[in-house]
C-alpha cells in the first residue's frame, strides 16, 4: 500500500493552512497514496497557546472537519486529519484530535492525545495542558487496502511517542502500522525524534509513519521536522527534513509477516 506523510510549516492563519494542506494532499493523491496523514497542528501555529480555543470544533460540525471529509471524498483516500481542536464540557480547554477519514469522506475514527508535552529547558517552555484537556484511551482503525490486505492502525500523537506502553497496546490489538502525527521543537526532535521512532517500529514489529512540521513557524517556533516512514525492522525508508512536502513510501505485508517471523518476539512478551 501506498502511504503519505505530510510535512508543513503551519502558520496561524486557518484558511492559508488548509489551502497548503489541500495542495500536499493532492500531490499525495497524484502520487498513489492510498492513505495520507496530516502533521500535528496542521490547521494553525498560533501565536499563542489559547488560540486553539477560538478555533475549537464540536465533533461532526465545523469548517476543519468538513474540509478533511471534503478531501477525503474528492481525492478518493483515506485521510488522518493529524490533529485539530474540538471542544470540551468548559470553554477554557479543547481536546488535541486525530480524525480519521476514509475515502467516502465519513469519520471512521477519533482519537483525542492522552499525554501532553511539558519542557521547560530556561529557555523554552512548553505546557499543553494550559489549554489541552487528556485523552484516555487508545485507539485503533482497520484499513482495507486495494490489496486485499487490511491494515490496523495505531493512532498517536507527538508526545504520545515517550510512552512505550501505548505503542504495546497498539500492538496488543494486533497494529500493524502506527501513526505519529507531531510537532516536535527542534531541541527535542534533534536529540530524540529518529531514535524514538525507530524504536517503535523495532520493539512492535511495526511500519511507523511519522508526519512533522517542519520548519521556523510564522510565530517563531521551530520545530525539527523529519517526516519519516520506518519499517517494521527499524529502516528509514522515506525522510524529509525541513519545509513542506509529502514524503511517500510503501507499506509491504510479505516484509512484515517476513520479520515477524523470523523475530517473533511479540510472542515472546513475559510481563
Amino acid at each position: 500500500m501506498q502511504v503519505a506523510a505530510i510535512q508543513m510549516v503551519s502558520g496561524t492563519r486557518l484558511e492559508d493552512n488548509l489551502a497548503a494542506a489541500r495542495a500536499l494532499l493532492e500531490q499525495a493523491a497524484h502520487g498513489g497514496a492510498e492513505l495520507a496523514v496530516l502533521p500535528e497542528y496542521f490547521c494553525v501555529m498560533g501565536h499563542k497557546d489559547t488560540d486553539k480555543l477560538a478555533l475549537g470544533e464540536a465533533a461532526g460540525e465545523g469548517l476543519i472537519q468538513r474540509f478533511l471529509a471534503t478531501a477525503a471524498r474528492e481525492l478518493k483516500l483515506w485521510v488522518v486529519g493529524g490533529t485539530l481542536p474540538l471542544q470540551t464540557a468548559t470553554p477554557e480547554r479543547v481536546r488535541n484530535t486525530t480524525l480519521v477519514f476514509d475515502p467516502s469522506g465519513a469519520c471512521v475514527a477519533r482519537y483525542d492525545k492522552i499525554h501532553l508535552f511539558y519542557f521547560d529547558n530556561g529557555r523554552e517552555q512548553y505546557h499543553e495542558g494550559r489549554v489541552i484537556e487528556a485523552g484516555d484511551r487508545p485507539v485503533q482503525f482497520d484499513l482495507p487496502s486495494r490489496g486485499g490486505h487490511t491494515w490496523r492502525v495505531g493512532l498517536s500523537v507527538c508526545y504520545d511517542l515517550r510512552f512505550p506502553e501505548l505503542y504495546r497496546a497498539h500492538a496488543s490489538a494486533g497494529a500493524d502500522l502506527l501513526l505519529v502525527p507531531s510537532a516536535f521543537t527542534h531541541t527535542t526532535g534533534q536529540a530524540h525524534w529518529e531514535v524514538l521512532l525507530r524504536a517503535r517500529a523495532v520493539e512492535n514489529l511495526a511500519y511507523v509513519l511519522a508526519p512533522a512540521q517542519g520548519g521556523v513557524h510564522e510565530n517563531g517556533r521551530h520545530t525539527w521536522g523529519h517526516t519519516m516512514l520506518v519499517d517494521p525492522w527499524g529502516v528509514v525508508l522515506a525522510e524529509q527534513d525541513q519545509g513542506a512536502g509529502v514524503v511517500q513510501g510503501t507499506l509491504d505485508p510479505e516484509r512484515l509477516r517476513s520479520v515477524r517471523l523470523q523475530l517473533p518476539s511479540l510472542s515472546h512478551r513475559v510481563l
